[in-house]
């Protein structure tokens, strides 16, 4: 079942598509994430959701319901902001407790949610400590106890994590999958950062200018691109243009091995990272080793051939060669996808 779904949504800004008729699903217990780079449109889809922006065209159902001309308050939908947004002057259980006594929850019922609330996310017995007093952190940990304490039909999350620095987000995104999939809240997330994207979600969407350019499972995203935009978003640098015969392309970089079910004819290919090889420079492509940057366990080279685009490659550390060294390039069918125009 979609507890959440878009019809059709459009939001202008003067001339200007914010949102260009986007549909949308999320089903009930799922928790997707919505990447792109400032201006896609992702954070206006969390404010149409969240009826804090109007809509010039289409709807947004909730749980099957139409919520055009429902307030936010009456939605259902619990919102977490990127500053969290908490109040300094209130402790850490009055801010959870905010929701709930708005709603006028009884004070015995009020004060056992918010302990139990603030021991699911890492914080048993702040109760009482001021939010002045809170690392970055733990401000996070509040405002997530906050907007998960009314029970929302869709927790929706703004850029959650973008605050705090790496290791804290890299900690924070496991924790937050597991209390996800304990609580089976559903989730719609926006944020820049793709790391935490894929991390977090069942379900990844790129947008382009207020458009969904794709939508899947991370690895679907991450392992197949579908356009040249998605792949250059994520990283991916290694695209050509390309003529494709039987079982090779014909490329700037030479003849490339591509998949078997890849149609013939003109197309633009990218080759993954992974997918180039270094052999000795006799047995393969030519190339001089232009750059090298380390990345933990590994290395990433940029190669230059004869006459060619560079190529990004991965490589061990143990055997990556050294700036200037001469090496050669083969290529793996496997990681070589075809792009849509």
């Amino acid at each position: 079942m979609a507890m959440l779904r878009l019809e059709q949504v459009t939001v202008r800004f003067g001339g200007r598509a914010a949102l260009d008729a986007v549909d949308l699903e999320v089903a009930e217990h799922e928790t997707v994430c919505v990447l792109g780079p400032s201006g896609s449109g992702k954070s206006t889809l969390l404010r149409v959701v969240a009826g804090l922006q109007h809509t010039d065209a289409g709807r947004v159902r909730l749980a099957g319901q139409d919520m055009t001309g429902v307030p936010t308050h009456r939605r259902g939908v619990g919102l977490m902001f990127q500053d969290h947004q908490l109040f300094p002057q209130r402790d850490a259980g009055a801010n959870v407790a905010f929701g709930l006594r708005m709603r006028g929850m009884p004070r015995a019922e009020r004060d056992r949610t918010v302990a139990e609330l603030l021991d699911l996310v890492g914080l048993p017995g702040a109760q009482r400590r001021a939010v002045a007093a809170l690392s970055g952190g733990e401000q996070q940990r509040v405002a997530l106890a906050r907007a998960l304490a009314p029970r929302p039909s869709v927790l929706m999350l703004d850029e959650p994590l973008g605050q705090l620095d790496r290791g804290l987000r890299e900690r924070l995104v496991v924790e937050l999958r597991r209390l996800f999939g304990s609580l089976g809240t559903t989730v719609l997330a926006v944020t820049h950062d793709q790391g935490e994207a894929f991390a977090l979600g069942d379900r990844v969407v790129v947008m382009d200018q207020g458009r969904i350019a794709q939508t899947g499972t991370p690895l679907e995203v991450w392992r197949r691109p579908a356009s040249e935009f998605v792949a250059r978003f994520l990283g991916f640098d290694n695209v050509v243009e390309a003529t494709v015969h039987g079982a090779v392309a014909d490329t700037p970089w030479g003849k490339v091995p591509v998949p078997s079910d890849t149609p013939a004819g003109p197309c633009r290919l990218l080759v993954r990272p992974a997918g180039v090889r270094l052999v000795p420079e006799r047995e393969g492509l030519g190339c001089e080793v232009v750059a090298r940057t380390f990345r933990g366990d590994h290395v990433v080279l940029i190669l230059q051939p004869p006459g060619a685009p560079r190529l990004e490659a991965t490589c061990p550390l143990r055997t990556a060669p050294e700036s200037g060294a001469r090496v050669g390039v083969a290529f793996d069918a496997d990681e070589v996808v075809l792009l849509a125009a």
